[in-house]
């Protein structure tokens, strides 16, 4: 029996890589093994270090982060405290349904958009036409931008496309669930957003990916990796959420799965 091939599509949770603004970035500290050690002694009177194999004990980290910290899964809850069009409360990322999240996948290839733009219903529809997919309901739909290039250097969080109301609905009102980028946000980068509302002064441009959400509740991946390794279909998303109580998002470690070669 042939073994699928796993594609770890996760970021991992960092204090070394900039992947989110100030002050948002997460803290960790490391305590190692000769630490671990006297941290043990408090458990166990009268044990000596010298007692433990070579002297060492565990290896543990203490983490300050926000639930929307590395890859993470945003629930409805996150967007606004309503969703289908103000009827019923928004679910938060505990009541989230798991069947949700392993699921057939989808990627677009939206590499080549600015930084800062704002893909639409038509964008969406083109690349579906070019990878040959009709879209499911469930389909788990993830977005390659060009984020992806920036991962590991300053500009990350500015880096990369976003996905507007109208592209958003679009997917949503065909069945779509799941969807997932590998930029900072679902939405474009708040400094190109911040740009353009000082111009138009016009309050809908704010956000307008997540806030689709009220009008149909759908829950949103944000800072996967490595999608350029996949295909634009013909795989499984595996990406179930950390669960957190009452939380607007959770950790999530996402893979694909493809058929063995």
């Amino acid at each position: 029996m042939s073994r699928p091939v796993f594609i770890d599509i996760s970021m991992p949770i960092s204090a070394e890589i900039v992947t989110d603004p100030e002050p948002l970035r997460p803290k960790i500290s490391y305590s190692d093994h000769a630490q671990g050690a006297l941290q043990m002694l408090h458990f166990f009177p009268g044990l000596s270090v010298s007692d433990l194999p070579e002297s060492q004990g565990w290896a543990v980290e203490d983490l300050q982060l926000s639930a929307h910290s590395g890859s993470h899964m945003d629930a409805p809850w996150h967007y606004h405290a309503t969703t289908d069009h103000g009827t019923r409360r928004s679910p938060t990322i505990d009541e989230a349904p798991l069947d949700l999240f392993w699921r057939p996948g989808v990627k677009l290839d939206f590499r080549h958009f600015a930084d800062g733009y704002v893909a639409t219903a038509s964008d969406v529809e083109a690349e579906l036409q070019r990878i040959g997919h009709v879209l499911q309901p469930f389909d788990i739909v993830l977005v390659n931008t060009s984020a992806a290039a920036a991962y590991g250097g300053p500009n990350f969080v500015n880096s990369g496309c976003g996905i507007g109301r109208e592209a958003t609905l679009y997917l949503t009102e065909r069945g779509v669930q799941v969807v997932g980028t590998d930029a900072w946000s679902w939405d474009a980068p708040f400094a190109y957003t911040a740009q353009r509302y000082a111009q138009e002064h016009n309050p809908e441009i704010i956000w307008e990916g997540h806030k689709a959400g009220r009008e149909m509740p759908y829950y949103q991946m944000e800072k996967l990796h490595n999608l350029e390794s996949l295909p634009g279909s013909g795989f499984t998303v595996v990406c179930f959420p950390v669960k957190i109580a009452r939380a607007s998002a959770g950790w999530v470690r996402a893979v694909a799965m493809l058929d063995a070669l």
